[in-house]
C-alpha cells in the first residue's frame, strides 16, 4: 500500500496557471511560487464580483487517537463536486511545523484525497507563517524597546500581555525572562512564548477583508496598559505600518491542486483549540466568487471547529453555510464506547452504539444553528459491515443520512454519493442559519451560553479577576464582540479523557485575552496550553531526506 507521500508526489500536477483558468484567473491575477503554486494578487481579489457560490462546513465528532480524516473529507468531497459537474473549490487551512514535526506529520488529507505539493504544503509553503511570525515578534521588540527608550507611553511593564511566538511546539518557552544581563539589554520581565497559530496577528489575517482592514485591525491590538491603566495599542506604537508590510504579500491567498487537478485554497492557520480554527475570510469569499460550490473545514470538533467558524468567522464575514458535514469513522465511534485503540480490530457493535451518543450531540449542536447536516462515514479497511449497520441505524432514527465515503481509496469518485447528499440539503433551501448568542449579550453570558448549550456544562467557574476583567471590557466598549472558547479538542468536557457525550461537568475559566483587532475575546479553559509541547517519540524523529534527497516521513 502506497503511503500518502508516495500518492502525492505521484501525482500527475497540472501547471498552477491552467488551476487558475479553471477559476477564471488570468496569468496576470497570480503570483506563481514555482510551478505549482502561486498567490491569486490584491488586485485580482478586489476585482471579484457577481454571484456567490454555495458554502458547504465539513466539521467532525471529536478527535480520537483512531482518526476521522476530516480534511481527507473535505479534499475528497471538493474532487467528487468536480467529478459530478459542479465547479467546486476547496479551502483549508496552512500546516503548522508544530504539529507537523510533533504528532501529525502532515496536514493535507490523505490517500487519493490529499493536496499537493503536499511537502512544500507541510513545510513553508510559501512563507505566511513565518511571516505572521515575523510581524509579530516585530512588535514584541517595539514594546521592549520603546520601554528601554524611556518609556513615553508610561507602559507598565507588570501589564504588558503581549508575549512572542514561533511556529514550533516547545513547550521550555511557554514562561521565559527577558531582559537579563544589565541595562543594555533592556528592563527585565517575566514573559513567554505562544505557538504562532495562536498569535492575535494569524487571527487578524484570517479575518482581514484587505490591505486597509489588516492594517487597521493591527493597529487596534492592545499590547499592555499604563500605570493609570489605560490600554496601549500597536497602533500607540507606531508598529502596524511596519507589520502590514511584512504580511504584505501572506494575505494573498495561496492557489494550488488536489491530486486530481482540482483548485483548492489554501491560507491561514489557526488552532481550534486554543485559536478561531479556520481558513481565512479573504480565500473563502474569493473562492465563493469564483465557484458554484465552496467546501471548507473548521477544525478538531464541531463543538470547537464548527462553533467557531459559525458564531466568529460566519457572524463577522457576513457567510452563510448551505450545508455542513459532519465526519465520522466506525473506529473513532468504537474509541468513544470505551474501546481501546489496541482492540478496535474486534467487532464490537454495543461499543459503537455507545460511542454515537458523540456524534449525536454533534448534530443537535449544528441543527442548533439551523443548519441541515449529513454524516460522512470516512471509511477505513477493515470496518466492520455490523458496525457500520450500527452506525446507519443510529443516524436513521436522528433523521440524518449516513454515507459511507471511500475518497481515501478512491479519490472523489468514493465520494460521489456524498457529493450528491450534500447538494440535495444545499439546494433543497433548508439552510436557517443564525449564530448562537446576539452581539448584545455580555461576554460572560455569552461564554455561558457556548459552555452550557454546546459542551453541556452544568456550571461555567471563573478565576480571580476573570469576571471584572471582562466586565471592565465590557465598558469599554468590547461587549459586542463573540468570545472563542479555547479548551482541549478531546472531549465537550475540559478533561481530555471524557470521551463521548458528558454532561454535568463544570468548565475552569482560567484566564481570559483581549484580541481587539481580530474583534473576539479568548476564554482559556483547563489546562490547555497555547504552547504546546512535543509527544515522548515527536514525528521530527523519522522525517528526514532519503538517498535522492527527497522528504520522508511525512504523513
Amino acid at each position: 500500500m502506497q503511503t500518502d507521500l508516495q500518492i502525492a508526489r505521484a501525482a500527475s500536477k497540472r501547471p498552477i496557471a491552467d488551476i487558475a483558468a479553471r477559476l477564471g484567473l488570468t496569468p496576470d491575477q497570480i503570483l506563481p511560487y514555482g510551478h505549482d503554486k502561486a498567490k491569486i494578487t490584491h488586485d485580482a481579489l478586489a476585482g471579484l464580483s457577481g454571484p456567490q457560490g454555495r458554502l458547504i462546513l465539513v466539521t467532525a465528532i471529536n478527535p480520537t487517537p483512531a482518526g476521522e480524516g476530516k480534511t481527507t473529507t473535505t479534499v475528497g468531497l471538493g474532487d467528487a463536486l468536480n467529478l459530478l459537474g459542479h465547479r467546486a473549490t476547496i479551502c483549508i487551512r496552512e500546516a503548522s511545523l508544530g504539529p507537523n514535526f510533533g504528532m501529525k506529520g502532515g496536514a493535507a488529507g490523505g490517500g487519493r484525497a490529499q493536496i499537493v505539493p503536499m511537502e512544500e504544503m507541510n513545510l513553508h509553503f510559501t512563507g505566511d507563517f513565518h511571516a505572521i511570525t515575523s510581524a509579530h515578534n516585530l512588535l514584541a521588540a517595539m514594546i521592549d524597546n520603546h520601554i528601554h527608550w524611556g518609556n513615553a507611553l508610561d507602559i507598565d511593564t507588570r501589564r504588558i500581555t503581549w508575549r512572542r511566538v514561533m511556529d514550533m511546539n516547545d513547550r521550555a518557552l511557554r514562561d521565559t525572562v527577558v531582559g537579563l544581563g544589565g541595562p543594555a539589554n533592556g528592563f527585565s520581565r517575566q514573559t513567554g512564548f505562544d505557538i504562532t497559530v495562536a498569535s492575535e496577528v494569524m487571527a487578524i489575517l484570517c479575518l482581514a477583508r484587505d490591505l486597509a482592514d489588516l492594517q487597521d485591525r493591527l493597529g487596534r491590538i492592545v499590547v499592555a496598559e499604563t500605570r493609570d491603566r489605560r490600554p496601549v495599542t500597536a497602533r500607540d506604537l507606531q508598529a502596524d505600518g511596519a507589520m502590514t508590510v511584512l504580511l504584505k504579500d501572506a494575505l494573498q491567498p495561496n492557489l494550488v491542486q488536489t491530486v486530481e487537478n482540482n483548485p483548492a485554497l489554501v491560507h491561514g492557520g489557526p488552532f481550534a483549540n486554543i485559536a478561531h480554527g479556520c481558513n481565512s475570510v479573504i480565500a473563502t469569499r474569493a473562492a465563493l466568487r469564483l465557484s458554484d460550490y465552496v467546501v471548507t473545514e473548521a477544525g478538531f470538533g464541531a463543538d470547537l471547529g464548527a462553533e467557531k467558524f459559525l458564531n466568529i468567522k460566519c457572524r463577522l464575514a457576513g457567510l452563510s453555510p448551505a450545508a455542513v458535514v459532519l465526519v465520522a469513522t466506525v473506529r473513532a465511534l468504537k474509541m468513544n464506547g470505551g474501546v481501546a485503540k489496541a482492540d478496535l480490530g474486534s467487532e464490537d457493535v454495543a461499543a459503537v452504539t455507545a460511542g454515537c451518543a458523540n456524534l449525536g450531540r454533534h448534530i443537535e449542536n449544528i441543527r442548533s444553528f439551523g443548519l441541515p447536516v449529513v454524516v460522512a462515514l470516512n471509511h477505513f479497511a477493515g470496518d466492520i459491515e455490523a458496525e457500520i449497520d450500527a452506525l446507519r441505524a443510529y443516524c436513521a432514527q436522528q433523521g440524518v443520512q449516513a454515507i459511507l465515503a471511500r475518497h481515501w481509496a478512491e479519490g472523489g469518485a468514493g465520494a460521489t454519493d456524498l457529493a450528491r447528499a450534500v447538494v440535495g440539503l444545499a439546494e433543497g433551501g433548508k439552510a436557517q442559519f443564525a449564530p448562537l448568542y446576539p452581539d448584545a449579550m455580555p461576554l460572560w453570558d455569552k461564554i455561558e451560553t457556548i459552555c452550557t448549550r454546546i459542551h453541556r456544562a452544568a456550571h461555567v467557574e471563573a478565576a480571580p479577576g476573570v469576571r471584572a476583567q471582562l466586565e471592565a471590557w465590557q465598558a469599554a466598549g468590547h461587549g459586542h464582540m463573540p468570545v472563542c472558547i479555547a479548551k482541549t479538542q478531546y472531549s465537550f468536557s475540559t478533561d481530555p479523557d471524557l470521551r463521548g457525550a458528558p454532561t454535568g461537568h463544570t468548565i475552569p475559566v482560567r484566564e481570559v485575552r483581549l484580541n481587539a483587532g481580530a474583534g473576539f475575546v479568548v476564554a482559556i479553559c483547563g489546562q490547555i496550553m497555547t504552547m504546546p509541547g512535543l509527544p515522548r517519540h515527536p514525528a521530527a524523529e523519522v522525517i528526514r531526506l532519503d538517498d535522492q534527497g527527497q522528504v520522508e516521513g511525512l504523513f
